[in-house]
């Protein structure tokens, strides 16, 4: 499909999978598509982009090669963009690719920061992504911010959804041989995967007749299991909840910003999914140490905020943007 030049071309690219939305000046959407996760530092940064282009494909959008820039401003809003460096090289591979005149790379938590913020509100406030991994971003309208690297635990980062998954396995195998407390997750993660015992699972992940990529789906099973009670579990859940909340506040106060009310932004499929125990637990931590802080959670998706930051980008009118957000919900 021909896209017209004043239109944004806005990109959401996560571990999992990668969003694209084709906006119109005034907040239609007339395109969108899907493609897998963007992981440049598994694949390097050109073939992580080609990953964004089969979401282009996928929304019908041409091939790369015919002349001219497709879009006016393409906002491309990127996990593992987590350094200068790394936004850099990303927004360099982008413009390569020639999709469109003008191209900005943010780090995804920036597009969830956007999307959490209130119509008309000034750019500032706290974000916190918790989906496969873990990060957080604050920022003011003076464009300070305050961010962490966020690239697992050589950088002092813990949970996420990936993190939650290898714990559960790690309690489950402990509980099973006797190194660690019970817990009904030695039960309950073999028999996800239809084995009999932690042992059995173990080998058939370690020789691969269960992919490596299914731990993903641990998670949710720890919410269920630490639900029902299960003291391991919940405890896991609790530590989650803490270091989101010790993100947050960290990032709020670097930013002289802890006794100010404004946004505390939670997203990503951990916090989106509305378990109670850790919610509510966050907004019992945060309502201690950041008392005037205005927490909300953001279940849209995050290809919104992308898109809003490339409607600011051209200056487009408030009623694009509510438009825009009622497409995504």
């Amino acid at each position: 499909m021909a896209v017209t030049l004043d239109a944004v071309l806005a990109i959401d690219a996560g571990n999992s999978k990668t969003d694209v939305a084709v906006v119109a000046p005034d907040g239609s959407v007339t395109a969108t598509g899907r493609a897998g996760g963007f992981q440049p530092s598994r694949t390097g940064v050109a073939a992580a982009v080609d990953v964004l282009a089969e979401a282009m494909a996928a929304a019908g959008i041409r091939p790369e090669g015919e002349a001219g820039p497709r879009v006016e401003h393409v906002s491309a809003c990127l996990a593992n963009a987590d350094f200068p460096v790394e936004e850099r090289d990303m927004a360099r591979e982008i413009r390569r690719r020639g999709w469109g005149r003008r191209t900005v790379v943010h780090n995804d938590t920036f597009a969830l920061l956007r999307a959490g913020l209130p119509p008309g509100a000034e750019p500032c406030g706290v974000a916190v992504v918790c989906g496969a991994g873990i990060n957080c971003v604050g920022m003011t309208p003076d464009g300070r911010t305050a961010r962490f690297p966020a690239i697992g635990r050589v950088s002092g980062d813990w949970g996420g959804g990936g993190g939650l998954a290898d714990e559960a396995l790690w309690f489950a195998a402990r509980a099973e041989d006797g190194r660690g407390a019970p817990t009904e997750l030695a039960r309950a993660v073999p028999a996800h995967f239809g084995r009999p015992s932690m042992h059995a699972l173990i080998e058939d992940l370690h020789l691969g007749r269960v992919p490596s990529g299914r731990r993903h789906e641990l998670a949710p099973l720890l919410f269920s299991v630490a639900a029902a009670g299960d003291p391991v579990a919940l405890a896991l859940v609790h530590r989650q909840a803490d270091e989101v909340v010790s993100m947050a506040s960290v990032a709020l106060a670097r930013l002289g910003l802890l006794d100010r009310e404004v946004p505390v932004v939670l997203g990503g499929s951990v916090l989106a999914a509305g378990h109670a125990q850790l919610n509510d637990r966050i907004a019992a931590g945060l309502a201690e140490r950041a008392p005037r802080a205005l927490v909300s959670v953001v279940t849209a998706r995050p290809v919104l905020g992308a898109a809003l930051l490339g409607l600011d980008a051209l200056g487009c009118a408030p009623f694009a943007h509510s438009k825009v957000r009622a497409h995504f919900g």
